[in-house]
């Protein structure tokens, strides 16, 4: 039997080197960790203080969040604006990928070269400011009666190019042999579509979420500009207004911007492991 190495041998203190020639490395990544948690961790602490607190950069909870919930509630809607901000975003998510997934599947699974013009066309599209559209799109949902409305929010993020190319490249790796004995079993595309594409494309479906609802939530300009009526006010507006008038409470602002990011805090953590195998995925 070959005979253990002793501790001082030269394998052993290469494989030293090596550890040591790491720890650089781990330090600096430990410094970017800690650098990306940090305003997260304000903004935690903040919510607790008061505004001369928060101003002078306190970093220890303090005992002002019931003072800071109080000034929020106090003056602002907070509880419609959290529930305007889910319906949109839940419903424009929805509606999101059941367009985008049907018009991905369809760009790959009925390829054809007039499709991938099409495609061309819609990244393109992408480049167009949305600034330069919300003229022509508040005088169309002005004209059909639907200013301050949900619906005048979610249509226009129902269909974006983004997703329709996020799904139709994770297409690409579902096999179209499935799709082929499935027709020749008698299942229709839509069955094929429902019973067989959307399980198969479940981390792809979660990335998607994630990305949507996001966006949705946090959007800003165009509610600002389409809910015309202080009881549609979602809460990207509502923060807006706590920093409008001439004095600031920043406990408070802190507090509403605390409430309003734990939601796609929470999505992502939740879907955090299928968003990177959507993400992965697609890229492949």
């Amino acid at each position: 039997m070959p005979r253990a190495r002793p501790p001082g041998s030269p394998a052993r203190r290469t494989m030293t080197k090596a550890r040591w020639r790491q720890v650089p490395g781990y330090a600096f990544l430990a410094l970017a960790a800690l650098a990306s948690v940090f305003p997260l961790y304000f903004m935690i602490v903040s919510a607790t203080n008061t505004s001369r607190d928060v101003l002078g950069s306190k970093l220890t909870p303090g005992g002002a969040l019931l003072d800071n919930f109080q000034t929020l509630t106090g003056g602002q809607p907070l509880g419609g604006a959290l529930a305007n901000s889910a319906a949109i975003a839940v419903l424009a998510t929805a509606a999101s990928l059941a367009v985008c997934s049907i018009a991905g599947y369809g760009f790959e699974v009925f390829h054809s070269k007039g499709k991938d013009r099409l495609m061309g066309v819609l990244l393109l599209a992408m480049m167009i400011p949305f600034a330069a559209t919300m003229i022509p799109l508040f005088e169309m949902f002005a004209n059909v009666g639907l200013l301050s409305t949900w619906w005048a929010v979610i249509l226009p993020t129902v269909s974006t190019p983004f997703l329709i190319l996020l799904f139709r490249q994770s297409a690409r790796s579902f096999p179209h042999e499935i799709v082929e004995a499935a027709r020749i079993d008698g299942l229709s595309e839509l069955g094929i579509f429902i019973r067989i594409f959307i399980p198969t494309m479940r981390s792809t479906y979660a990335a998607a979420a994630v990305i949507t609802f996001m966006a949705s939530w946090n959007n800003f300009m165009w509610p600002k500009v389409i809910l015309l009526k202080a009881e549609t006010q979602t809460m990207p507006m509502l923060i807006s207004n706590l920093i409008a008038g001439y004095v600031t409470d920043y406990g408070a602002l802190m507090l509403a911007v605390l409430l309003a990011s734990l939601p796609t805090m929470v999505i992502f953590l939740v879907l955090q492991r299928s968003f990177a195998e959507g993400i992965t995925g697609a890229i492949k």
